[in-house]
């Protein structure tokens, strides 16, 4: 039987919102805030679905994946990883808040926070998508927990 192919999923998510990110960045750039706001709320809107696929890949497969790589890919690797980890858990109530502050109009709170805000999330969609390629495609495991 064909498993469901969540972490190709996964990366892919990430790696779109990465891409509505760089996009959304450089439309506010040339003050184009409509657009700006269009790719920001779709970049909000497939983290949200990687996040309901990521949950559902864990359920279902279990919280850990054998990291086959050795030396020092697997210090690179774990380095990302932690990182990732831990800004993954700290971006959620950045973009919530800042998001909310574009909503609500205001405007001059909401560049602060984007300006906090952005640079984490975007390291974490970049990340997201490293991590996948190392767990799967680089260094792939046979192991199963």
């Amino acid at each position: 039987m064909m498993e469901f192919p969540f972490p190709e999923l996964n990366a892919s998510l990430n790696g779109l919102a990465t891409v509505l990110l760089t996009l959304g960045f450089i439309f506010i750039k040339f003050k184009n805030i409509k657009t700006h706001q269009y790719l920001m709320v779709s970049a909000f809107l497939i983290s949200v679905v990687f996040l309901i696929s990521y949950v559902t890949h864990r359920i279902i497969a279990g919280i850990h994946t054998y990291f086959n790589g050795e030396g020092f890919w697997r210090t690179v690797y774990y380095s990302i990883l932690i990182s990732h980890i831990l800004l993954a858990i700290i971006i959620v109530p950045l973009v919530l808040r800042t998001l909310f502050l574009a909503f609500t109009n205001q405007f001059e709170r909401h560049r602060f926070w984007a300006r906090i805000t952005f640079p984490i999330w975007y390291y974490v969609s970049i990340t997201g998508v490293l991590v996948y390629f190392f767990l799967y495609q680089w260094f792939p495991s046979d192991i199963q927990f």
